[in-house]
């Protein structure tokens, strides 16, 4: 990890790097507090946070200097006095991350000449092939989501809410090993399933609804993501028929995953699918997106991606059908992509469950 941060402060021509983004912190010190800077130079690795933060950065940051901000010293102060101790010219920084008007008054306190470079993604890009002690931990994370989809399937019944599904589904999380979701369950039942992000609502579930599960939990850190669609009694004719369309599409861009093909090239291959089939319109999302310590990361399976993908990476293959007025699907397994193809962590069965 910090021979990433050092290529590319070579190739960069930096000083120092500052780093503001959660998720590149905790990546590359191991601190996961809400508040703070990390300061990294040829010579210094440094915690910068406040006093909430002082001792969980000490516990977490191995081999980080900590310094915490005062009322007399704050952000802008402490990084002007690690500036001097080598007189950096160059200073990286996070454009994409960081609020202007704070990068405006943090160059109030440090050198006029000082040249701030913008890094755009590139830190977030030293986290996208990953280790294999980061794969066992998100395999980890998705196994409980196996599991959690298991024990749902027995908890989904007439009269049963969205919203006390969703709640039942982040109980079992925490009470089966994991640190917590990893974004917003969502569950859409009925009409609802027709909206890709529905937040699980008042409504009941009834027989005849589309059910569609999607969620995820955190293990150390890092995130699961799958989603499963199932009918709530026995399934009508055109549901069946737009499950099987997702599931060919579905099974169509697990095939095409592997080292050496870019992102576009594998939503493309199962988007030809939705299209022959003549929903191509009811699809209007992405393939599928990198997963780590976020849970929308970069490579995605998209049309606007075309970057090739490298052994190592985790990707989501989730297409759907989405009918206004009808309802939709949506299936989704988390995969390692290798040279051959993908390592699929997804467990749970996708064959049509009828409840």
């Amino acid at each position: 990890m910090r021979e990433g941060i050092t290529r590319l402060m070579r190739e960069k021509h930096l000083d120092a790097v500052l780093v503001a983004d959660g998720a590149n912190m905790r990546y590359l010190s191991g601190f996961t507090g809400e508040t703070g800077y990390l300061y990294l130079s040829a010579g210094q690795q440094t915690v910068l946070t406040d006093s909430r933060y002082t001792l969980q950065a000490q516990e977490e940051a191995s081999g980080f200097e900590v310094l915490e901000v005062s009322r007399e010293k704050g952000y802008g102060e402490l990084l002007l006095e690690l500036s001097k101790q080598e007189a950096i010219g160059r200073l990286g920084f996070e454009d994409q991350v960081m609020i202007y008007g704070t990068v405006e008054k943090l160059k109030e306190k440090l050198p006029q000449d000082l040249e701030w470079v913008a890094l755009g993604l590139e830190l977030a890009k030293l986290r996208r092939v990953k280790t294999q002690e980061e794969i066992k931990r998100i395999a980890r994370a998705e196994e409980i989501g196996d599991q959690a989809f298991t024990y749902l399937l027995g908890e989904l019944r007439p009269g049963v809410t969205e919203r006390e599904i969703a709640a039942k589904l982040e109980y079992y999380f925490k009470t089966h090993g994991a640190e917590g979701i990893s974004f917003p369950s969502i569950v859409a039942s009925g009409l609802h399933s027709a909206m890709p992000h529905a937040t699980p609502s008042g409504k009941r579930l009834e027989k005849g609804d589309f059910i569609t599960l999607d969620f995820g939990c955190r293990y150390e850190g890092y995130c699961s993501d799958m989603t499963r669609t199932v009918v709530l009694g026995k399934a009508n004719e055109r549901q069946r028929e737009i499950y099987r369309i997702v599931r060919e599409a579905q099974e169509a861009g697990l095939g095409a995953v592997r080292a050496g093909v870019s992102g576009a090239q594998i939503d493309r291959a199962a988007r030809d699918v939705i299209e022959k089939a003549g929903y191509g319109e009811y699809f209007g999302h992405a393939l599928g997106h990198s997963v780590g310590l976020e849970i929308h990361e970069r490579p995605a399976l998209s049309w606007l991606d075309e970057t090739i993908l490298e052994p190592g990476m985790i990707e989501t293959v989730e297409p759907g059908v989405y009918v206004p007025g009808f309802g939709g699907v949506r299936i989704e397994d988390l995969v390692v992509v290798t040279e051959e193809g993908c390592r699929n962590l997804t467990r749970s069965p996708k064959e049509l469950v009828e409840l």
